[in-house]
């Protein structure tokens, strides 16, 4: 069994460069997997271990940058291990939108039990904060996705918006909905509100029968997507276009496993099928041999 944690923590970060190489090294050390970013801002990351190194590596992350909690932290299991490599980045912001927040605010947080309250009331404005491929696989009822690919444009949408409004704002962990909310702050906005924890949070406290999310929540590694209690979604990753795809959409007559799915079926050219398709027949052959392929992105 596999442990995942996924968190942030906002704090002024020195020694950029020597702490990544401590972590790296400690990263391979201890056979941890995902990803972490550090910026002079803090840090976000998710990463995968068996339970005893993650809980090390957990460790070594508040001591290396010297804190004792981070703001928001979620933890889901896996019978596979869903990265294929551990990496440390060092990117100017954990999460681009061109202001940088040192310290979180927590006033405007919504614990998962009271958000149902919140977004019921049809005078708040409900924004899924995320890119539009997540927004397809899951959201909650009512929500809006701005349609922004990039997040770095999201401020252009977030200009747009009505200061006297009440707007609710959610994405995966709630590092994304952090950034935009202090934003709008900045602008003036005075009741600006997010899911506490994110999404996993929600599905991880909020039970079926009681929840307002329709459909699974996509997920930035080989699991592809969850469902309520964090257990591990029914999407497929498509080899094609690297999009999510549904039991659903491998049904039509466009998918072709390891080729192509509807979205990109029509945008690939010829050498990108013939490429594909031997990449496909290598990933079989080894899973035939009971071996992992080095192209085999889904487990």
């Amino acid at each position: 069994m596999y442990y995942i944690s996924g968190f942030y923590k906002f704090k002024k970060i020195i020694s950029i460069k020597k702490n990544k190489s401590i972590l790296q090294t400690y990263f391979i050390n201890k056979s941890i997997k995902g990803t972490i970013i550090i910026s002079s801002e803090g840090i976000n990351g998710t990463v995968s271990a068996n339970k005893k190194n993650l809980d090390l590596v957990i460790n070594k992350i508040k001591t290396t940058f010297q804190f004792n909690n981070f703001d928001s932290i979620n933890l889901s299991k896996s019978k596979f291990q869903p990265f294929h490599r551990g990496k440390v980045k060092i990117k100017k912001e954990v999460v681009p939108i061109g202001i940088k927040v040192f310290k979180r605010k927590n006033k405007n947080h919504i614990e998962p039990e009271k958000w149902n309250e919140l977004i019921k009331d049809k005078n708040t404005f409900l924004i899924d904060a995320r890119k539009p491929f997540e927004h397809e696989v899951g959201t909650f009822k009512r929500s809006i996705n701005p349609n922004v690919k990039n997040f770095k444009e999201f401020p252009n949408y977030l200009k747009t918006l009505d200061k006297d409004k009440t707007i609710a704002m959610f994405c995966t962990g709630g590092i994304r909905c952090e950034k935009a909310s202090i934003f709008l702050e900045k602008k003036g906005f005075k009741n600006v509100f997010q899911l506490k924890g994110g999404i996993l949070n929600y599905l991880k406290k909020i039970k079926k029968r009681k929840s307002l999310w329709k459909g699974e929540c996509y997920v930035f590694d080989n699991r592809i997507s969850l469902k309520h209690d964090l257990a591990v979604g029914s999407y497929s990753m498509c080899s094609g276009c690297r999009n999510p795809i549904s039991h659903k959409e491998k049904m039509s007559n466009k998918y072709e496993e390891g080729v192509s799915c509807p979205r990109c079926h029509s945008k690939l050219t010829t050498t990108q099928r013939v490429r594909f398709r031997m990449r496909q027949k290598q990933i079989n052959l080894a899973k035939k041999a009971g071996k992992k392929h080095i192209f085999q992105k889904e487990f």
